[in-house]
């Protein structure tokens, strides 16, 4: 990882560390109880390595508006819980009750500051250039207060706010446990991956999936793009084949405004790299309630396409088993129906047999891994889904540039 400050650069012991999380999490719509509470474990290797720091954990659950914005007294619980010692909470972002808060800590002390974005400059200055941000009441209020900044906000790490980019100028701002391996994971993906190099990409968004095809192919890493779910049916309607008026609407709908800028990536991927394209040569729709089977040949359907096909995963297999680095993101199916989990499950089956470094995408691929318990036998499992498409694609993100900035400006402090 270079050009980001580590926490083997620096030692934190008996310092007073502001640590950004990103610890949103699905909650029960009725009860406010955890559904997953990854991203909590996720951020305890960090917490380890900072034992003897005084850390204040700074985050967000959801946004203003949604039913599952939160204040974050259950996070801190459940943390707790989780690292069995325990973790204070304060009601309070940056006012006077944090402050005290703050400054009352002992080495070894866990403090969770109230939601960030309860705050209102967290979200009015989501799109300001760093000179704003740096200004900013959540910047110029903490940064005093600490001696370093450190960040395992990887899921959140493709957007721009004071608390997430501000502190670069203020304070060394260092990659955590988690940080560094989602970018020494994505960057290998991107990069500098084993080969051969199978690609699976699934779900809906097919625009950030064509999105991602075109910037591995660009930089030349890819062997084999297999495109599932939503982005393979997709890719079969551009390809010529009809795949039904219902389906088609389905992927107009989901795309909205962006369908016309996916169809014209899709056709140029289709025009000019054929060759690293793998689709689905059957499928299965839903008749009637039950799964019915399909050879594409035999397409157009008026029923809905919920998965790929046996004869599918049987051509996909010897492509992964002859893999040395597989990256998998997105689902083949609407796996949440269980007549059509089959083609997700078996593919996640056979990330897990290969001995391939394998690296799930976030989102629902992540959530999947860790619901089936098998997350340890997994390379890496990301915690961002639109940052780790961001990142797979090439896209800017803020946060890391936040840290190689803080890196030019604080690391010569640490060699000396």
């Amino acid at each position: 990882m270079d050009g980001v400050l580590s926490l083997d650069d620096v030692r934190l012991n008996g310092k007073h560390i502001l640590f950004r999380v990103d610890v949103n999490s699905p909650l029960h719509p009725e009860t406010g109880a955890f559904l997953d509470d990854g991203r909590l474990r996720a951020i305890t290797e960090t917490l380890r390595a900072l034992s003897d720091s005084k850390v204040v954990l700074i985050g967000h659950q959801s946004r203003p508006g949604r039913n599952d914005f939160t204040d974050l007294s259950g996070h801190a619980d459940r943390l707790a819980r989780i690292l069995g010692r325990p973790v204070g909470f304060v009601p309070d972002v940056c006012g006077d009750a944090a402050i005290e808060a703050i400054r009352e800590m002992k080495d070894g002390d866990i403090l969770c500051l109230d939601n960030v974005r309860m705050h209102p400059e967290e979200i009015a200055l989501k799109r300001s250039p760093i000179e704003e941000l740096r200004l900013s009441k959540i910047v110029t209020t903490l940064a005093p207060e600490f001696d370093a900044y450190v960040t395992d906000a990887f899921a959140a790490a493709h957007r721009n706010s004071p608390s997430l980019t501000g502190f670069s100028e203020e304070l060394p701002c260092i990659a955590g446990r988690l940080m560094e391996k989602e970018i020494n994971a994505l960057q290998t993906a991107v990069n500098n991956p084993p080969r051969p190099y199978v690609a699976i990409l699934g779900g809906a968004k097919a625009d950030d999936s064509f999105r991602v095809s075109q910037n591995l192919i660009n930089r030349g890493v890819v062997d084999t793009i297999a495109l599932v779910g939503v982005v393979g049916n997709m890719m079969l309607w551009v390809q010529g084949v009809d795949i039904g008026e219902g389906n088609k609407e389905f992927i107009r709908g989901t795309l909205g405004s962006d369908f016309d800028a996916a169809w014209s990536m899709a056709e140029r991927l289709n025009n000019d790299h054929s060759e690293f394209l793998f689709v689905p040569t059957d499928v299965a729709v839903e008749s009637n309630g039950e799964r019915v089977g399909m050879k594409v040949s035999q397409l157009p359907t008026p029923y809905p396409i919920y998965d790929i096909g046996v004869q599918t995963l049987m051509h996909l297999r010897p492509l992964m088993m002859g893999a040395e680095c597989i990256l998998w993101n997105g689902p083949a199916s609407y796996f949440e129906r269980p007549a059509f989990a089959f083609g997700t499950i078996e593919i996640l089956n056979m990330c897990t047999e290969t001995a391939a470094m394998t690296i799930v995408g976030g989102g629902h691929t992540s959530a999947l891994v860790n619901s089936r318990g098998v997350s340890n036998r997994i390379s890496h499992n990301s915690t961002g889904g639109g940052a780790c498409l961001c990142m797979l694609s090439g896209d800017s993100m803020p946060v890391i540039d936040a840290l190689e900035r803080s890196y030019i400006k604080f690391a010569p402090l640490f060699k000396e």
